[in-house]
């Protein structure tokens, strides 16, 4: 039996492979991608004079939460913030930086954009544990032991801290390994620790050395506390032993697991 001819094997092989493929015009994809280059261009100019030329977008307010002592007014003249410029273009760190050096009773500051025309300033301030005297005046000491404002009187139920390290033997040498600064930090600890019921009515805070601390109460009564470690359980024990002895004048709690009141 004879096979497929010429011809029969050219329209087979022209039915498996289809019609010749049709070469496609560059010049649509060309223009498309000029289009879409050009809308770029004029989407980012755009959006470069809407942030920085339009007068839409630009520093009208500046708000000011978060302060007890200090005055929004006293804050937004600190901060600086250039109304009427970009809101875009406020160099936020800087305002921040400002605040920090300039008033450093602010404990932590937050500068946030509020779009679109404002500028929020989001402030804590630091809360005095302790004061120290100075002439008529009196420093504030915060929970981390940092000086940061004088004030003319003090602040109510903040106990003084009376710093007595000039004397010769173990006052001095705690003045010398520690300094002045370290002896505050333990202070500012004790203060931390004191129970609540105490705190209240502790008047004076005395640091004769790191490990002689003692406090004052108004009505007169003393706690000899020691050193600031073991602040919690020196808590617990003074608690208790109040309740043992209502009428003590003095009680003794440097060494929690060993306490002593006395007088009446």
């Amino acid at each position: 039996m004879a096979g497929p001819t010429t011809a029969e094997r050219g329209e087979r092989q022209q039915e498996l492979s289809g019609p010749p493929p049709v070469r496609r015009s560059k010049r649509p994809r060309l223009r498309t991608i000029v289009i879409l280059a050009v809308a770029t261009v004029l989407l980012g100019g755009g959006s470069v004079w809407l942030l920085y030329g339009s007068p839409w977008l630009r520093v009208e307010r500046v708000t000011v939460s978060g302060t007890r002592v200090l005055t929004p007014a006293q804050v937004r003249s600190v901060a600086a913030v250039p109304v009427g410029a970009p809101l875009v273009s406020v160099d936020t760190d800087a305002i921040e930086a400002r605040l920090r050096r300039k008033l450093p009773r602010i404990d932590t500051v937050d500068v946030v954009r509020s779009w679109p025309h404002g500028i929020g300033l989001k402030l804590t301030e630091r809360t005095p544990v302790l004061v120290m005297e100075k002439g008529k005046d009196f420093i504030e000491v915060d929970d981390e032991g940092v000086r940061f404002a004088t004030v003319p009187q003090s602040p109510k139920g903040v106990p003084v801290l009376e710093l007595t390290v000039s004397r010769p033997g173990s006052a001095a040498a705690s003045l010398r390994r520690f300094g002045v600064d370290g002896l505050v930090r333990e202070a500012v600890q004790v203060a931390a620790d004191i129970p609540a019921a105490v705190a209240h009515t502790t008047r004076t805070l005395k640091v004769r050395s790191y490990d002689d601390i003692s406090l004052e109460l108004s009505d007169g009564r003393t706690v000899a506390w020691g050193s600031a470690d073991n602040g919690a359980a020196k808590a617990r024990t003074l608690t208790a032993l109040m309740k043992a002895a209502p009428d003590a004048r003095h009680f003794d709690v440097t060494v929690p697991t060993a306490p002593a009141s006395a007088g009446s």
